[in-house]
Formats: structure tokens, C-alpha cells, sequence
């Protein structure tokens, strides 16, 4: 589905998607399709959804976001790898 397409169907609700196909576009993560795989009446059960999924398998792509957000504006974040930290003694 696309956003706007599930955000037709799930009108004023809180979401957890998994992208299917996406793209990194400079700092932009651009989902073309996302599948629903719960919906919420708030956060809380969103995100606790969320972490049982992420616990089973870590290495989907998944979002918790509302559906009353005009459009997907998803950002890539890098964080520094920490290798080779020196204790000091």
C-alpha cells in the first residue's frame, strides 16, 4: 500500500507499518509500499507492538507512526561506530 492508501483505510490512527520496498535519497528514506501490521488507538500499544516484533526479528524496517501525517518525511540517521575503545587504566 501506499501512505496514502492507508491513510484512507486507517483514518486517525496510530500505526505499526513495515516498509517493503523503500530507497535512501540523499538524507530521505523514501517508502514506496508499506504493509500495516497493527493499529492503535495510542502510542503505547503501537510502540509495545513494536518491540515484540523488533525482538522477533530485528532486521525488518519497521515505523510507528500516525495516520494524520500529511506525508512520509523520514530521515536517515547515522550514528559513529564505536571499534577499538581504549580503556584507560
Amino acid at each position: 500500500m501506499t501512505w496514502d492508501e492507508v491513510r484512507a483505510q486507517y483514518p486517525h490512527r496510530w500505526l505499526l507499518v513495515e516498509a517493503v520496498i523503500a530507497r535512501t535519497v540523499g538524507e530521505d528514506r523514501v517508502i514506496d509500499k508499506l504493509i500495516v501490521l497493527g493499529e492503535h488507538a495510542d502510542s503505547l500499544g503501537a510502540w509495545e507492538q513494536y518491540r515484540i516484533v523488533h525482538s522477533s526479528s530485528p532486521f525488518r524496517e519497521l515505523y510507528v507512526l500516525h495516520s494524520d501525517r500529511p506525508a512520509l518525511d523520514v530521515r536517515v540517521r547515522y550514528e559513529p561506530l564505536a571499534r577499538g575503545v581504549r580503556v584507560r587504566q
